[in-house]
């Protein structure tokens, strides 16, 4: 991937891959992924769970600061809870989407709201 500096957009080329930082691996996520698909040495998965990192507010990486040169102060990133590993969203996952999915939908199309107590 590239980076474009006027934007901060990363922009996907042929290969799919994300540009790496130079104290982190940096993934994409794929659609509607929630865990951690990277492998060890020995090829054991990791599975951890993937979320929300707000780096400005990381005291650690506030020391290094590459996420935050490369990618302005509020890009949307994801860590894994275990190995660290940072995950861009998906270009096709819808953005704000909540994570446990669109919700339950009825023969007519809609989506069927949780029945009030």
């Amino acid at each position: 991937m590239k980076t474009s500096a006027s934007s901060r957009e990363l922009v996907r080329t042929q290969t799919g891959e994300a540009a790496q930082l130079p104290n982190h691996k940096v993934k994409i996520k794929k659609p509607g992924q929630r865990a951690c698909n990277e492998t060890n040495d020995k090829g054991k998965f990791c599975g951890g769970h993937l979320k929300r990192w707000f780096y400005t507010g990381d005291v650690l990486e506030q020391e290094c600061g590459c996420v935050e040169k490369a990618w302005g102060p509020d890009r949307e990133v994801y860590r894994c809870e275990f190995c660290q590993t940072l995950y861009l969203p998906s270009p096709e996952d819808e953005r704000g989407m909540n994570v446990a999915g669109p919700g339950q939908l009825s023969m007519f199309g809609f989506v069927v709201p949780k029945e009030g107590k």
